[in-house]
């Protein structure tokens, strides 16, 4: 948007907490326009390999930034804070923080849904609590999720047994629970609201997936006490008012949703049948299954989309890449085969093809389909003639493949054919991965002009929360499509390999330890 121009649409803000960084934006939701926006990056810690933490004062500091400095932008094109009419938040999902309700202080690191600590915690279950079958879908009739240390209930378990002021502050009713959406909230309004919403609190393993409620049952299994537990909302509904900081006070919030249903919301995936792809440090697909729920018989999970105020929930069936751009990341910061992600496309494209070369970057596991922590990342296929460029280019084609896999479970959980697949994230800036994943899934790829999708899908939920629209009234946005360009003989025989390849990385670190024992 042109400076000194001011909006003529409604004004939303969205607090966008991702896994890699903070952001505060300000959306005209009516003409589908970033006004102006902040970003902070956040960092992760990793205390022993496995283990991903970031500091949930750092994360609160930055988003608290990003508003500030958003503001004065605002301030400097004739906008005041009295435009703005609410404002929503979305956040990476699972993250699970623990914190002094007292004090307000947090009790440990947030661990981030990357982390894979507890699964040592997960085996312990599996042998003591289900020990005949070690059945990991034994609770998905009830939460729509397989036993995993992704999801938020492991996560909290691992810190009630591991941490001294956990357990102190859980015996002295001081302790409560959050995901980034909580810990924000609570942490922004006056009264100190603990709440989530329906599609936050489906990614814990704690929520019946029909009653929308805390189960006890489930609470039950993993040991959690329930009084720790934030209340659960619609995603779109006034919740409270912001206190802090100063440039927001008196401000309604009025969305909360987790950042892939946030994308699914951006994306107008509205209709059952619509599928997204966001892309970021992993790959997240959702299709929408309207007031249906699917139970899965693929390898995916049944989770909430969205809801809005009293209507029925909207469900997802849901495919997680836990490796997509961290795949990039990795080729840069540890075996230095590229200087800039940005450069990704220009040096894959310096090779036809990845000269048959294949990674499988299940560098903690694999999650959907296979959902193997035992996983492994392999590269295959090397000869004298491969160079860092066809490595480089596999990178890309893994994040393809990876995503086929997904597709083609959804596929034969829904008993429908995806024709399109809208896409999102910020590695949907490479035109080459776009094609690649046009290609080796033989349906068109489309990518919005506005890239944004997830913080516009909690700005135009917490619009509607707000009273200001109805869904009905958002235009759908300039798009750029691709469509495949090879056949599908050559599809088939470069997923073929793909399937050897992951065949190659399963089990990898189960037959490690036996050897080691041996």
């Amino acid at each position: 948007m042109p400076k000194n121009v001011k909006p003529s649409g409604i004004l939303v803000g969205a607090i966008d907490e991702g896994t890699s960084s903070a952001r505060f934006l300000v959306f005209d939701v009516i003409h589908r326009e970033v006004v102006t926006s902040h970003q902070i990056e956040i960092n992760k810690f990793y205390p022993q390999e496995g283990w991903v933490e970031q500091d949930p004062k750092e994360i609160l500091d930055a988003v608290v930034t990003c508003i500030e400095e958003t503001m004065k932008k605002l301030k400097d094109m004739g906008i005041d804070k009295e435009d703005i009419k609410t404002i929503g938040v979305t956040n990476q999902r699972e993250t699970t923080i623990l914190w002094d309700k007292i004090t307000g202080e947090p009790l440990y690191n947030a661990i981030v849904w990357l982390d894979m600590r507890t699964t040592s915690t997960m085996e312990f279950l599996l042998d003591t609590v289900h020990y005949r079958t070690r059945n990991k879908n034994y609770l998905k009739p009830l939460c729509g999720l397989p036993l995993s240390p992704y999801f938020s209930a492991l996560k909290i378990r691992w810190l009630m047994d591991n941490v001294p002021r956990v357990k102190q502050a859980i015996e002295e009713d001081r302790c409560v629970f959050g995901t980034v959406d909580t810990w924000i909230i609570w942490n922004l309004t006056k009264d100190r609201l603990h709440i989530t919403d329906v599609s936050n609190a489906s990614r814990t393993m704690l929520m019946n997936i029909e009653s929308l409620k805390w189960d006890p049952a489930l609470c039950s299994f993993f040991g959690i006490p329930q009084g720790i537990l934030p209340k659960i909302h619609s995603s779109s509904e006034v919740y409270g008012y912001i206190s802090y900081p100063e440039v927001l006070s008196g401000i309604s919030i009025t969305c909360a949703v987790g950042d892939q249903q946030g994308a699914l919301m951006g994306q107008l995936c509205m209709k059952p049948g619509q599928a997204k792809a966001t892309y970021g440090t992993g790959c997240f697909l959702l299709y929408n299954t309207g007031n249906k729920r699917i139970d899965s018989t693929q390898g995916l999970v049944t989770t909430v989309g969205y809801k809005i105020g009293s209507l029925p929930a909207v469900y997802a069936l849901e495919g997680s890449v836990a490796v997509a751009g961290a795949a990039l990341s990795w080729l840069r910061d540890n075996i230095e085969l590229l200087s800039n992600i940005k450069h990704s496309q220009s040096l894959a494209e310096r090779v036809r093809c990845s000269g048959d070369v294949y990674f499988v970057p299940a560098f903690s596991g694999l999650y959907a389909p296979y959902w193997q922590q035992d996983a492994r990342g392999v590269i295959c296929g090397i000869t004298e003639e491969t160079q860092q460029y066809h490595i480089i280019r596999a990178a890309l084609e893994a994040v393809c493949f990876q995503t086929r896999d997904i597709l083609e479970a959804m596929v034969k959980d829904s008993g429908t054919t995806l024709t399109a697949l809208q896409v999102d994230g910020g590695m949907t800036v490479n035109d080459l991965l776009m094609q690649l994943q046009s290609d080796l899934t033989g349906i068109t790829v489309v990518r919005p002009d506005m890239v944004e999708t997830t913080a516009f899908g909690a700005a135009l939920l917490a619009a509607i929360g707000a009273g200001l629209m109805d869904v009905n009234h958002v235009t759908a946005d300039q798009v750029t499509t691709f469509v495949p360009q090879i056949g599908n003989e050559e599809r088939d025989r470069r997923y073929s390999k793909w399937k050897m390849a992951v065949e190659r990385s399963l089990n990898w670190d189960t037959l490690s330890n036996q050897l080691d024992e041996n």
